[in-house]
Protein backbone atom coordinates (compact mmCIF):
# COMPACT_ATOMS: atom_id res chain seq x y z
CA UNK A 1 0.00 0.00 0.00
CA UNK A 2 1.07 3.46 -1.19
CA UNK A 3 2.47 5.52 2.11
CA UNK A 4 -0.37 8.65 0.78
CA UNK A 5 -3.36 5.70 0.73
CA UNK A 6 -2.15 4.52 4.33
CA UNK A 7 -2.51 8.09 5.26
CA UNK A 8 -5.74 9.17 3.56
CA UNK A 9 -6.80 12.31 4.99
CA UNK A 10 -4.83 12.18 8.02
CA UNK A 11 -1.49 14.05 6.71
CA UNK A 12 -0.28 15.96 4.27
CA UNK A 13 3.32 14.74 3.37
CA UNK A 14 3.90 18.04 1.80
CA UNK A 15 3.11 20.31 4.45
CA UNK A 16 3.98 18.54 7.43
CA UNK A 17 6.72 16.00 8.94
CA UNK A 18 5.76 12.63 9.20
CA UNK A 19 7.72 12.27 12.39
CA UNK A 20 7.98 15.43 15.11
CA UNK A 21 4.61 16.75 13.99
CA UNK A 22 3.35 17.59 17.31
CA UNK A 23 4.22 20.48 19.18
CA UNK A 24 3.44 20.25 22.40
CA UNK A 25 5.40 18.26 24.55
CA UNK A 26 3.58 15.59 26.97
CA UNK A 27 0.56 15.40 25.33
CA UNK A 28 -0.75 12.80 26.71
CA UNK A 29 0.21 13.63 29.91
CA UNK A 30 2.85 10.37 30.64
CA UNK A 31 5.41 12.34 32.13
CA UNK A 32 5.47 14.29 35.55
CA UNK A 33 8.07 14.05 37.05
CA UNK A 34 7.74 17.43 39.99
CA UNK A 35 4.47 15.12 41.65
CA UNK A 36 4.48 11.72 40.34
CA UNK A 37 0.79 11.74 39.99
CA UNK A 38 0.50 13.39 43.34
CA UNK A 39 -2.69 16.30 43.58
CA UNK A 40 -1.32 19.56 43.12
CA UNK A 41 -3.26 22.51 44.79
CA UNK A 42 -1.22 25.75 44.27
CA UNK A 43 -0.68 27.42 47.37
CA UNK A 44 0.69 30.98 46.38
CA UNK A 45 -1.18 33.01 43.66
CA UNK A 46 0.43 32.96 39.85
CA UNK A 47 1.52 30.41 37.71
CA UNK A 48 3.65 26.88 38.27
CA UNK A 49 3.92 23.60 37.16
CA UNK A 50 1.68 20.35 36.94
CA UNK A 51 3.12 17.83 35.09
CA UNK A 52 6.02 18.03 32.83
CA UNK A 53 5.69 21.35 30.57
CA UNK A 54 1.56 21.89 32.09
CA UNK A 55 2.04 25.41 33.17
CA UNK A 56 -1.32 26.47 35.08
CA UNK A 57 -2.36 30.41 36.42
CA UNK A 58 -4.27 31.24 39.02
CA UNK A 59 -5.50 35.03 40.51
CA UNK A 60 -7.15 33.15 43.67
CA UNK A 61 -5.73 30.43 45.62
CA UNK A 62 -7.52 27.19 47.35
CA UNK A 63 -10.15 27.38 44.21
CA UNK A 64 -8.93 24.60 41.28
CA UNK A 65 -6.42 21.47 42.36
CA UNK A 66 -4.11 19.83 39.42
CA UNK A 67 -3.65 15.97 39.29
CA UNK A 68 -2.18 13.05 36.76
CA UNK A 69 -5.48 10.83 36.19
CA UNK A 70 -5.47 7.61 34.95
CA UNK A 71 -9.15 8.22 33.83
CA UNK A 72 -8.43 8.57 29.96
CA UNK A 73 -9.93 7.55 26.60
CA UNK A 74 -9.06 4.49 24.02
CA UNK A 75 -5.24 4.37 23.09
CA UNK A 76 -4.33 6.73 26.35
CA UNK A 77 -2.70 6.18 29.74
CA UNK A 78 -3.36 9.46 31.46
CA UNK A 79 -4.86 12.81 31.66
CA UNK A 80 -4.95 16.05 33.24
CA UNK A 81 -7.12 16.23 35.73
CA UNK A 82 -8.71 19.90 37.38
CA UNK A 83 -10.97 19.59 39.86
CA UNK A 84 -12.47 22.57 41.06
CA UNK A 85 -12.29 22.70 44.98
CA UNK A 86 -15.10 25.18 45.49
CA UNK A 87 -18.18 27.34 44.17
CA UNK A 88 -16.15 30.54 43.20
CA UNK A 89 -17.78 33.42 40.78
CA UNK A 90 -14.96 34.71 38.97
CA UNK A 91 -14.82 38.85 39.22
CA UNK A 92 -13.59 40.44 35.35
CA UNK A 93 -10.24 40.17 36.11
CA UNK A 94 -10.04 36.73 37.25
CA UNK A 95 -7.38 33.95 35.43
CA UNK A 96 -7.83 30.06 36.04
CA UNK A 97 -5.86 28.45 33.33
CA UNK A 98 -3.39 25.75 32.34
CA UNK A 99 -1.46 25.31 29.62
CA UNK A 100 1.76 24.74 27.68
CA UNK A 101 3.96 27.51 26.87
CA UNK A 102 5.84 26.50 23.49
CA UNK A 103 9.70 27.19 22.66
CA UNK A 104 9.89 29.88 19.84
CA UNK A 105 12.39 27.08 17.68
CA UNK A 106 9.64 24.82 18.29
CA UNK A 107 7.16 26.89 16.06
CA UNK A 108 9.39 29.00 14.03
CA UNK A 109 8.50 26.86 11.18
CA UNK A 110 4.24 28.25 11.38
CA UNK A 111 6.27 31.75 10.34
CA UNK A 112 3.94 33.51 12.46
CA UNK A 113 4.26 37.45 12.18
CA UNK A 114 4.86 36.90 8.23
CA UNK A 115 2.95 36.65 5.30
CA UNK A 116 3.83 33.39 4.99
CA UNK A 117 1.93 32.52 8.54
CA UNK A 118 0.75 29.29 8.00
CA UNK A 119 -2.42 27.59 9.63
CA UNK A 120 -2.18 25.03 12.39
CA UNK A 121 -4.36 22.67 13.74
CA UNK A 122 -4.89 22.35 17.67
CA UNK A 123 -6.46 18.68 18.43
CA UNK A 124 -7.13 16.99 22.08
CA UNK A 125 -9.18 14.49 23.98
CA UNK A 126 -11.87 16.24 27.04
CA UNK A 127 -13.91 15.22 29.55
CA UNK A 128 -15.77 17.73 32.26
CA UNK A 129 -18.56 16.91 34.50
CA UNK A 130 -20.01 20.73 33.29
CA UNK A 131 -21.59 20.64 29.36
CA UNK A 132 -21.61 23.95 27.55
CA UNK A 133 -19.22 26.35 25.86
CA UNK A 134 -15.38 26.22 27.30
CA UNK A 135 -12.46 27.17 25.43
CA UNK A 136 -8.66 29.23 25.69
CA UNK A 137 -6.84 30.87 23.62
CA UNK A 138 -3.52 31.14 21.65
CA UNK A 139 -1.09 33.97 22.52
CA UNK A 140 2.33 35.59 21.45
CA UNK A 141 5.38 36.01 23.43
CA UNK A 142 4.47 39.28 24.89
CA UNK A 143 0.53 38.67 25.30
CA UNK A 144 -0.22 41.81 22.27
CA UNK A 145 -1.81 39.12 20.40
CA UNK A 146 -4.77 36.44 20.84
CA UNK A 147 -6.51 33.88 18.77
CA UNK A 148 -9.67 32.38 21.62
CA UNK A 149 -10.96 29.46 20.74
CA UNK A 150 -14.18 27.64 21.81
CA UNK A 151 -15.59 24.18 21.80
CA UNK A 152 -18.53 22.33 23.35
CA UNK A 153 -19.10 19.81 25.63
CA UNK A 154 -22.05 17.99 24.85
CA UNK A 155 -22.32 14.80 27.37
CA UNK A 156 -21.26 15.34 30.90
CA UNK A 157 -18.41 12.69 32.11
CA UNK A 158 -17.75 11.54 28.48
CA UNK A 159 -14.70 11.41 26.22
CA UNK A 160 -14.75 14.06 23.30
CA UNK A 161 -12.51 14.71 20.85
CA UNK A 162 -11.51 18.00 19.43
CA UNK A 163 -10.03 19.54 16.53
CA UNK A 164 -10.28 23.60 16.02
CA UNK A 165 -8.19 24.84 12.55
CA UNK A 166 -6.28 28.02 13.40
CA UNK A 167 -4.71 30.30 10.20
CA UNK A 168 -1.76 32.25 11.21
CA UNK A 169 -0.75 35.37 13.08
CA UNK A 170 0.25 37.62 9.79
CA UNK A 171 0.94 40.34 12.30
CA UNK A 172 2.52 40.82 15.91
CA UNK A 173 5.72 39.15 17.48
CA UNK A 174 6.39 35.76 17.60
CA UNK A 175 9.44 34.33 18.82
CA UNK A 176 11.71 32.00 16.74
CA UNK A 177 14.80 31.72 19.72
CA UNK A 178 14.47 29.59 23.01
CA UNK A 179 12.09 32.08 24.27
CA UNK A 180 8.50 31.40 24.32
CA UNK A 181 7.27 31.04 20.68
CA UNK A 182 3.63 30.25 21.55
CA UNK A 183 1.24 30.09 24.44
CA UNK A 184 -1.43 27.67 24.20
CA UNK A 185 -4.24 28.04 27.20
CA UNK A 186 -7.64 26.09 28.44
CA UNK A 187 -9.50 28.15 30.32
CA UNK A 188 -10.79 27.15 33.83
CA UNK A 189 -12.31 30.03 34.38
CA UNK A 190 -11.89 33.69 33.44
CA UNK A 191 -13.30 36.98 33.57
CA UNK A 192 -14.98 39.09 31.40
CA UNK A 193 -11.45 42.03 30.77
CA UNK A 194 -9.78 38.55 30.36
CA UNK A 195 -12.35 36.98 27.41
CA UNK A 196 -12.60 38.00 24.17
CA UNK A 197 -14.84 36.76 20.93
CA UNK A 198 -13.71 33.35 19.63
CA UNK A 199 -12.67 32.87 15.94
CA UNK A 200 -9.78 35.82 15.55
CA UNK A 201 -6.82 37.08 16.06
CA UNK A 202 -7.23 40.02 18.10
CA UNK A 203 -5.01 42.99 19.86
CA UNK A 204 -4.54 41.99 23.97
CA UNK A 205 -3.98 39.03 26.37
CA UNK A 206 -6.85 37.10 26.33
CA UNK A 207 -7.53 33.55 28.01
CA UNK A 208 -11.18 32.61 26.78
CA UNK A 209 -13.72 33.09 24.58
CA UNK A 210 -16.68 34.94 25.58
CA UNK A 211 -19.27 33.26 27.46
CA UNK A 212 -16.94 30.07 27.99
CA UNK A 213 -18.51 27.88 31.75
CA UNK A 214 -16.15 28.73 34.54
CA UNK A 215 -14.75 25.06 35.92
CA UNK A 216 -14.22 26.77 39.29
CA UNK A 217 -17.63 28.16 39.42
CA UNK A 218 -18.76 24.77 40.55
CA UNK A 219 -17.77 23.13 43.48
CA UNK A 220 -16.85 19.22 42.37
CA UNK A 221 -16.35 20.03 39.10
CA UNK A 222 -13.86 18.53 36.49
CA UNK A 223 -11.86 19.03 33.13
CA UNK A 224 -10.14 16.35 32.18
CA UNK A 225 -7.48 16.97 28.79
CA UNK A 226 -5.34 14.64 26.91
CA UNK A 227 -3.64 13.74 23.39
CA UNK A 228 -3.37 17.12 23.07
CA UNK A 229 -1.49 18.15 19.70
CA UNK A 230 -0.87 21.30 17.81
CA UNK A 231 0.79 20.59 14.42
CA UNK A 232 0.95 22.64 10.89
CA UNK A 233 -2.15 21.89 9.10
CA UNK A 234 -4.28 21.89 7.50
CA UNK A 235 -5.07 18.67 8.51
CA UNK A 236 -5.19 17.27 11.65
CA UNK A 237 -3.47 13.81 12.35
CA UNK A 238 -3.83 11.29 14.72
CA UNK A 239 -1.91 11.30 17.82
CA UNK A 240 1.41 11.15 17.74
CA UNK A 241 3.28 8.33 20.29
CA UNK A 242 7.01 9.30 20.99
CA UNK A 243 9.21 6.56 22.91
CA UNK A 244 8.69 7.38 26.48
CA UNK A 245 12.40 7.73 26.92
CA UNK A 246 12.17 10.39 23.92
CA UNK A 247 9.43 12.34 25.69
CA UNK A 248 11.30 12.24 29.09
CA UNK A 249 14.26 13.91 26.59
CA UNK A 250 12.18 16.27 26.00
CA UNK A 251 10.67 17.17 29.14
CA UNK A 252 14.51 17.49 30.43
CA UNK A 253 15.33 20.36 28.19
CA UNK A 254 13.09 22.24 30.80
CA UNK A 255 13.16 20.05 33.77
CA UNK A 256 15.18 17.36 35.00
CA UNK A 257 14.85 15.91 38.56
CA UNK A 258 17.61 14.49 40.13
CA UNK A 259 16.50 11.40 42.93
CA UNK A 260 17.76 8.21 43.44
CA UNK A 261 15.17 6.88 44.46
CA UNK A 262 17.53 5.11 47.44
CA UNK A 263 16.55 6.38 51.35
CA UNK A 264 20.66 6.85 52.00
CA UNK A 265 21.22 7.02 47.97
CA UNK A 266 24.22 9.15 46.90
CA UNK A 267 24.22 12.07 44.18
CA UNK A 268 27.60 12.26 43.95
CA UNK A 269 31.19 13.83 45.63
CA UNK A 270 31.42 17.23 46.63
CA UNK A 271 35.09 19.16 46.92
CA UNK A 272 35.57 21.32 49.93
CA UNK A 273 36.44 24.85 49.60
CA UNK A 274 37.01 25.71 53.15
CA UNK A 275 35.43 25.09 56.23
CA UNK A 276 31.31 25.49 55.57
CA UNK A 277 31.48 25.98 51.97
CA UNK A 278 32.14 23.12 48.54
CA UNK A 279 30.99 22.78 45.66
CA UNK A 280 29.59 20.17 43.58
CA UNK A 281 29.19 19.52 39.57
CA UNK A 282 26.54 17.73 37.68
CA UNK A 283 26.29 16.65 34.42
CA UNK A 284 22.67 17.11 32.79
CA UNK A 285 20.94 14.17 31.07
CA UNK A 286 20.01 16.51 28.19
CA UNK A 287 21.52 20.08 27.31
CA UNK A 288 19.14 23.15 29.33
CA UNK A 289 17.17 25.60 27.24
CA UNK A 290 19.32 28.24 28.97
CA UNK A 291 22.24 27.97 31.15
CA UNK A 292 20.55 29.71 33.37
CA UNK A 293 18.81 27.02 35.36
CA UNK A 294 17.77 27.10 38.78
CA UNK A 295 17.70 24.58 41.28
CA UNK A 296 15.19 23.56 44.07
CA UNK A 297 15.84 20.80 46.52
CA UNK A 298 13.35 18.31 48.50
CA UNK A 299 13.59 16.08 51.66
CA UNK A 300 16.69 15.82 53.48
CA UNK A 301 21.13 15.08 52.60
CA UNK A 302 24.15 14.48 54.80
CA UNK A 303 27.59 14.74 53.84
CA UNK A 304 30.20 12.18 54.79
CA UNK A 305 32.05 14.16 56.96
CA UNK A 306 31.31 17.32 59.10
CA UNK A 307 27.26 18.54 58.27
CA UNK A 308 25.40 19.47 55.76
CA UNK A 309 23.16 22.69 55.65
CA UNK A 310 22.02 23.63 52.43
CA UNK A 311 22.71 24.12 48.39
CA UNK A 312 22.13 26.62 45.82
CA UNK A 313 23.14 27.08 41.97
CA UNK A 314 26.79 28.76 41.58
CA UNK A 315 26.55 31.47 39.34
CA UNK A 316 30.13 30.20 38.27
CA UNK A 317 31.37 27.24 36.25
CA UNK A 318 27.08 26.58 34.80
CA UNK A 319 26.39 25.98 31.98
CA UNK A 320 23.64 24.58 29.24
CA UNK A 321 25.08 21.02 29.96
CA UNK A 322 26.69 21.29 33.70
CA UNK A 323 25.50 22.51 36.94
CA UNK A 324 27.74 23.97 40.10
CA UNK A 325 26.25 24.00 43.34
CA UNK A 326 27.39 25.53 45.82
CA UNK A 327 27.07 23.19 49.54
CA UNK A 328 26.88 25.40 52.79
CA UNK A 329 27.87 23.11 55.64
CA UNK A 330 30.16 22.56 58.80
CA UNK A 331 33.49 20.95 59.58
CA UNK A 332 34.98 20.72 56.12
CA UNK A 333 38.11 21.00 54.91
CA UNK A 334 39.45 23.07 51.86
CA UNK A 335 40.53 20.45 48.22
CA UNK A 336 38.96 17.52 50.92
CA UNK A 337 36.57 15.33 48.59
CA UNK A 338 33.48 14.10 50.25
CA UNK A 339 30.22 12.24 49.12
CA UNK A 340 26.56 13.84 49.79
CA UNK A 341 23.58 11.28 49.85
CA UNK A 342 19.86 10.93 50.90
CA UNK A 343 19.75 11.17 54.75
CA UNK A 344 17.17 8.72 55.02
CA UNK A 345 14.45 9.64 52.57
CA UNK A 346 14.23 8.17 49.56
CA UNK A 347 12.44 11.30 48.18
CA UNK A 348 15.10 13.26 48.82
CA UNK A 349 15.67 15.55 45.14
CA UNK A 350 17.20 17.82 43.72
CA UNK A 351 15.38 19.37 40.69
CA UNK A 352 16.78 21.77 37.67
CA UNK A 353 14.28 24.48 36.28
CA UNK A 354 15.01 25.71 32.64
CA UNK A 355 11.14 26.24 32.14
CA UNK A 356 9.95 28.87 29.92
Amino acid sequence: MALSSFLGSYADPTNSSLMFRNRIINGDMRIDQRNNGSTLTPALIGSGYTLDRWRYYISQISKVSFARSTVAPAGFSYSLLCTSTSSYPVTSSDVFQIGQVIEGFNVADAAFGTSDAKTVVLSFWTRSSLTGTIGGALVNIDGTRSYPFSFSISSANTWEYKQIIIQGDTTGTWSKTETAGLRVRFNLGSGSSQSAPAGSWIAGDYNAPTGAISLVGTSGATFYVTGVQLELGPLSTPFEYRLYSQELALCQRYYERWQTGDAYGRFGYAVGGGTTSAIMIYNYKVEKRTHLATLTSGGAFQAAVGAFTSMNMSPDGRSASTAAIDLVGTGWTAFQAFWIRANNNAATFVGFDAEL
